[in-house]
């Protein structure tokens, strides 16, 4: 999945326990888990406002974007055309 999950990362930057964040979100500990595996289809703005409040950082710095080589978009290289005016 190109969606990539840091929340373990960013917990362990702050020396945070998930145990701690699921209690000042109130949620279980089991959905931390799912959100630091990255098992989850999606995340409410909700949820991720009070993790950013929690660990102090910005959405940026939990979610990643990265395309999988098989899906990346392959450009083609641009071709320059010469245009010459039109002789009267």
């Amino acid at each position: 999945m190109p969606i990539v999950v840091n929340l373990d990362v960013m917990l362990a930057r702050r020396k945070a326990r998930a145990r701690d964040l699921a209690a000042f979100i109130g949620i279980s500990e089991q959905n931390v888990s799912l959100l630091k595996s990255g098992k989850v289809r999606g995340v409410r703005f909700e949820t991720l406002e009070k993790i950013c409040e929690f660990l102090e950082c910005q959405p940026g710095d939990i979610l990643e974007y990265r395309p999988e080589a098989s899906e990346a978009v392959k450009l083609e290289p641009r071709v320059k055309l010469k245009v010459r005016a039109a002789s009267d």
